[in-house]
């Protein structure tokens, strides 16, 4: 067993609860492959090693005394800068901040508690601003498929040490696509739950109506177990989530007969989708018929959601930029993006709080004539590193075009979205498309990702990783 990589959460904490595997043996190996893979992908932000050294001790120690284990017993995780981790500067991905979080936000806390050992915190753009990971003090994320392309972002560390195999799973946050499109870029799953379905304590909100957070991994049921251990509201959250079962049983079961509409127009316009994803979609919507679906092509008639996102998106950056230590210390395209953010006062968040609504409603519509909308995840193929070297806020927003045109809506709408692998392209590559469910519907998502999964699996870890 001294080759963890390719095991993922079910596989490791069913080693270590059955005595095959000890939480300390697996941290080593999490914390080896880091050692060995990070240098040439800059996932990492902060390495936790002694704390998780002493994290997998009580681990093995709680398990030696006959404690309930939790889901994620002993399973190595990473968790993107943003979250709170006791002990360690919440950084956001730059170097405004300087006093370590006295306690982890609720997220963490719930991770630990289901029994996961933290190794690291993950590298993120500062804010998360923009969909590919790069910042001035932390350089440029790379892609474990091929170095010289992007992971994505915002959440592209933790994209790129799942993807590697330095850890089976990590949590990331999804605020315009955030976790679909890195997951896009590196071959894994990443579904953006439900909106309120994952409490952002201490937080009220992440992003107002935008943002949530959840795990990318390499499987669906994977991802489905971090969700049950993670998912649920605190009192002071801003959106509540309906109540649904298990999704570790959803993962689990086939599901019905869909009605699986598709389309690879965009929702920006101007954005043409690479022939490679439209194809992937094609692909995927005949697996889908041969899998005994009702499968057609669709107008989604997307409406604009400009007008309810751009406000919220500089609200955001603005908020967590006068929450930080060393204002001073901000990165020159973060000044540039609070400064042009200005206008957006509360009126103006209340009005895209109310538009939001609206938008979500026109969206919605695609769903009185199907139950699941089958796009492409993102645009472009993976764009090579440094795609934000020497660009401001607009040039930088122009170029994130592409990987936010199918993704950006369903953070306005609320609604899951999942990226699930679709094999590779010729360029050696991941593809992906994006799978869209109705409110509150995360389980149909993950019932039908599995069933792709299982017709056509996917890579466990980027291949020159292997």
């Amino acid at each position: 067993m001294s080759d963890l990589r390719t095991v993922g959460v079910a596989e490791t904490a069913r080693l270590v609860a059955g005595g095959k595997l000890t939480a300390r043996a697996a941290t080593e190996a999490a914390l080896a492959r880091i050692a060995e893979q990070d240098p040439a992908l800059n996932a990492v932000s902060r390495l936790l090693a002694q704390e998780a050294r002493a994290e997998a001790e009580a681990r093995d120690a709680e398990q030696a005394a006959g404690a309930r284990l939790g889901p994620l017993h002993g399973v190595p995780v990473v968790v993107k800068e943003e979250l709170a981790v006791a002990g360690t500067v919440t950084t956001f991905g730059g170097e405004a901040n300087s006093t370590p979080a006295a306690r982890d936000s609720e997220v963490v806390r719930r991770l630990r508690a289901a029994g996961a050992v933290v190794v690291a915190k993950t590298t993120m753009p500062e804010f998360g601003a923009f969909p590919y990971t790069e910042s001035t003090s932390r350089g440029l994320t790379r892609n474990p498929w091929d170095p010289t392309r992007s992971p994505g972002g915002s959440s592209g560390g933790t994209a790129a040490a799942v993807a590697s195999g330095m850890v089976p799973v990590g949590l990331g946050g999804d605020g315009g696509g955030s976790i679909r499109i890195p997951s896009a870029c590196c071959g894994l799953f990443g579904l953006k739950p439900q909106r309120g379905r994952v409490t952002t304590a201490p937080e009220p909100h992440l992003w107002w109506a935008l943002g949530t957070v959840g795990p990318l991994s390499r499987s669906v049921l994977d991802a489905a177990i971090v969700y049950d251990a993670v998912r649920g509201n605190l009192p002071g959250d801003l959106y509540t989530a309906g109540e649904r079962g298990s999704f570790v049983t959803a993962a689990g079961r086939v599901p019905g007969r869909l009605r699986v509409g598709w389309s690879v127009r965009p929702v920006s316009p101007g954005v043409r989708p690479d022939p490679l994803h439209v194809r992937a979609v094609e692909e995927t919507a005949r697996l889908l018929t041969d899998l005994g679906h009702d499968v057609r092509e669709v107008d989604p008639r997307y409406p604009d959601p400009t007008a309810a996102f751009v406000p919220q998106f500089f609200a955001g950056i603005r908020a967590e930029a006068d929450a930080v230590e060393h204002p001073e210390r901000l990165e020159r395209r973060t000044r540039e993006t609070y400064r042009l953010g200005s206008w957006v006062g509360p009126r103006v968040v209340e009005w895209a709080l109310r538009h939001t609504e609206q938008v979500s409603a026109r969206a919605n519509r695609v769903f009185q004539d199907v139950d699941v909308l089958l796009t492409p995840a993102i645009a472009h193929r993976p764009p090579r590193t440094g795609i934000l070297d020497g660009r401001g806020t607009v040039r930088s927003a122009l170029a994130s075009m592409p990987a936010i045109a199918y993704a950006a809506l369903w953070n306005v709408a609320g609604n899951p979205a999942a990226s699930v692998p679709a094999g590779l392209g010729p360029d050696g590559l991941p593809l992906a498309v994006q799978l869209v469910g109705r409110t509150d519907e995360e389980t149909t998502l993950l019932s039908l990702s599995a069933q792709i999964e299982a017709a056509r699996p996917w890579p466990q870890v980027a291949a020159a990783s292997r």
